[in-house]
């Protein structure tokens, strides 16, 4: 603390002395300092000692910025620091619990992808097997399963009577159940 007894100066309101040269002002900072410094923001960074060194540069920094302030007739400066990097980490830590965690492509090339190629040919196969079907049967269906529409709607839609449209559903269905087992398609 002697070293740094001859270079912090409080400035007094009616002169205008020259602020403390930041360079000394850093070098016995850090001189005195910087173990014990270290230590404690090892301690707060949880071990990590590159993060702990960061820590320790930006509070040399903003001592450096806080020159003309600090009280050269405190026994330590030692309080003044740690308070400094305690907020610095704690900044640092709410900042990055803010952002979500960043990460590479590593964990995406190693999730599996869906195959949609088994949907996209049962796709074909039921198209396939629908165009094998007659024309009524095709028009049956569409009206009943795509539109879904009740018996009596295609009926109407189709102008066909009701009996005629029932039995064109069961036919439809039958044709095309046997035309899905022949593709080897299992409805």
């Amino acid at each position: 603390m002697a070293a740094l007894r001859g270079l912090v100066r409080r400035p007094r309101r009616d002169a205008g002395g020259p602020p403390p040269d930041g360079d000394e002002l850093v070098t016995a900072l850090y001189r005195e300092y910087h173990r014990p410094l270290l230590a404690f923001v090892l301690r707060l960074t949880g071990g990590d000692r590159g993060w702990a060194e960061d820590v320790v540069q930006e509070t040399m920094v903003r001592a450096w910025r806080s020159a003309a302030g600090l009280d050269p007739a405190a026994e330590s400066l030692m309080p003044w620091l740690a308070t400094v990097a305690r907020r610095i980490v704690i900044d640092h830590r709410r900042s990055r619990d803010v952002r979500p965690p960043e990460v590479g492509d590593g964990p995406l090339e190693n999730l599996p992808a869906t195959d949609e190629v088994d949907g996209l040919l049962r796709k074909v196969m039921v198209a396939e097997a629908l165009n094998s079907l007659s024309p009524a049967h095709r028009q049956i269906l569409t009206e009943t399963v795509l539109r879904d529409r009740t018996v009596n709607q295609a009926a109407d839609s189709l102008g066909i009577p009701v009996g005629t449209a029932k039995s064109r559903v069961y036919y439809a269905l039958r044709a095309l159940r046997v035309a899905l087992e022949e593709r080897g398609v299992t409805p």
